[in-house]
């Protein structure tokens, strides 16, 4: 078992949620990684569906407030179970407290329109990327379970205009890649208002939505695999920005997108 499914995994209470601990070495400044609470979330949602012939195609989550280290609890409601779609809910709470709310919808395959105007942005292979630190002073402890090279765009706090980033992404312990895991790889890459920037800064979430375009883990992926992401933003205003991210296999394949809004604050706040 990776540390990533040590700390993200779930079980199953005598009431009919589900119970998990959130480990401090996910930590960003003020709290948990939104992307690891995102894994444990949908670990829940998914077990209480109890659907593998439907994978997830949708998970919306809101950050209420931080949890801090320790025992949380995950209610899961399924709201519909029909024919071909299921959808649930979700509540993280500690210590009777919500947390985090979250909406998820599972569905197997439809027939229809097919196409895929998806391209990847041209990029360098990972070894020929900026390999970035994931421990040091300033750099939040969640880093250290990834493995991230940068090869997109200007690099943070460098006052550039630019807003459009990303590179190579993988966990920093090689494992199949499911859809816990690229819950959690969506929310792992710098905020691409940090080019912007010249002084270090947070950006916590407030609300995220992820859609997986394709059933997971890949039958062709390996363990050791990077994968290429790239997040872009059009807005910043009232402290608050947007940002939109693509999610690619090394082939090419567009496997996950990601939208959500976040707050930019001094990390001296």
């Amino acid at each position: 078992m990776t540390t990533f499914q040590d700390t993200t995994q779930v079980t199953p209470s005598a009431d009919g949620n589900y119970e998990g601990n959130v480990d401090p070495r996910w930590w960003v400044i003020r709290g948990p990684h939104g992307g690891y609470l995102c894994a444990m979330i949908l670990r829940a949602i998914t077990e209480a569906v109890g659907r593998p012939d439907r994978p997830v195609r949708s998970l919306t989550a809101h950050f209420i407030a931080p949890p801090k280290e320790g025992p949380v609890e995950i209610a899961v409601k399924i709201e519909r179970d029909g024919r071909s779609i299921s959808y649930a809910s979700a509540r993280l709470m500690q210590k009777g407290e919500t947390m985090a709310l979250a909406l998820a919808a599972f569905s197997r395959s439809w027939s229809g329109v097919a196409y895929d105007y998806a391209d990847p942005p041209e990029i360098a292979p990972p070894d020929e990327c900026l390999n970035l630190p994931n421990e040091g002073p300033m750099l939040p402890t969640f880093l250290g379970n990834f493995d991230t090279r940068w090869g997109i765009g200007p690099i943070p706090y460098s006052g550039e205009e630019d807003t459009t980033i990303g590179g190579w992404i993988r966990l920093a312990e090689p494992q199949a890649l499911d859809a816990p895991a690229v819950a959690c790889m969506l929310d792992a890459w710098a905020p691409a208002i940090l080019p912007r920037a010249t002084e270090p800064i947070v950006a916590p979430t407030v609300d995220i939505t992820m859609h997986f375009r394709s059933g997971l883990p890949l039958p062709e992926a390996s363990e050791d695999d990077f994968y290429l992401f790239q997040m872009r933003s059009r807005l910043a205003r009232d402290g608050l920005f947007e940002e939109d991210g693509d999610l690619w296999t090394p082939s090419g394949e567009l496997i996950a997108q990601v939208r959500q809004m976040a707050i930019a604050l001094p990390i001296k706040q």
